[in-house]
């Protein structure tokens, strides 16, 4: 059962949180600076001199170790977007491969499983691009009934059909779409762990703090402030990449679009030319 901290970051806009995050990096940097100006205080009263050659090891590690932090956070969430992208292309081809095989029915089930086909197709493609919960969960019902229908008919055309050989061929092409569809929704819930976002964001956090403590005057002050808005903004990307349902960066659907309008230019009528002229052929 998903965590309050999972609902929230799920929930919250990329934006929103990347806000969130330096505001609290911003308080950080305050925090060091402010320490630091107690300390070079206490420092000169007691006639002691600063260490500028161990704060800058201090600043480089701190800094290095973010980038690497950022950089496998990135990877994860890139892994996954990619996982996303290359169901997209293995659903249409099932899709086409199950609308092509079942033009080999005879009728009535060719016309109802090609038209449930299109009909599935156009509901993957908009369930994919909804913008909100509650589009997507009338789309998600639509697609979990459209797949019994399609089962349903691929079992009542089995019956006409399993004396051949290729029946089990057709059954495992027609479980193949299925199949993606559970992988494609599955693809969609996996996301980065919040436990590496939650570490991540602490890092951010305390080497915001370590900068405002360790850079002084006005050039260091530029540098920290350049350096934590750069790292929000890979933040606010990672988290963006992250969100397939709402985030900006989503896996396009140009396979599945482009299969669409295949498949309305190729109505099953369509693969009856060669039928019919062999039927002519064949008249004495």
């Amino acid at each position: 059962m998903p965590s309050p901290v999972d609902d929230f970051m799920a929930q919250t806009p990329a934006i929103v949180l990347g806000v969130l995050v330096i505001i609290l990096m911003a308080i950080a940097a305050v925090a060091g600076f402010v320490l630091h100006s107690r300390q070079a205080r206490a420092d000169a009263s007691a006639g002691k001199a600063e260490d500028g050659d161990q704060q800058g090891y201090i600043v480089s590690g701190v800094v290095g170790l973010l980038a690497l932090l950022m950089g496998f956070t990135f990877s994860l969430a890139v892994d996954r977007f990619e996982a996303r992208r290359a169901l997209v292309v293995e659903e249409a081809n099932a899709i086409q491969i199950a609308y092509l095989q079942t033009q080999l029915l005879g009728e009535p089930h060719r016309a109802r499983i090609s038209q449930i086909l299109v009909t599935y197709l156009d509901n993957r493609i908009d369930l994919a691009n909804a913008s909100t919960r509650d589009q997507a969960s009338g789309l998600l019902a639509t697609n979990n009934r459209l797949l019994t229908d399609l089962w349903a008919a691929t079992s009542s055309a089995f019956l006409t059909i399993k004396g051949l050989d290729f029946s089990s061929t057709y059954v495992d092409t027609i479980g193949n779409v299925a199949a993606l569809d559970s992988s494609r929704k599955a693809a969609r819930r996996v996301h980065v762990p919040t436990e590496v976002f939650l570490v991540l964001i602490v890092y951010m956090i305390m080497t915001a703090g370590v900068l405002g403590y360790v850079l002084t005057g006005r050039r260091g002050r530029t540098a920290a402030i350049f350096l934590s808005v750069l790292t929000t903004l890979a933040l606010i990307l990672i988290m963006d990449i992250d969100q397939p349902t709402r985030g900006g960066v989503k896996e396009g659907q140009g396979p599945m679009e482009a299969l669409q309008l295949s498949l309305k230019a190729q109505p099953p009528p369509v693969f009856d030319r060669f039928r019919i002229e062999d039927a002519k052929t064949a008249k004495p």
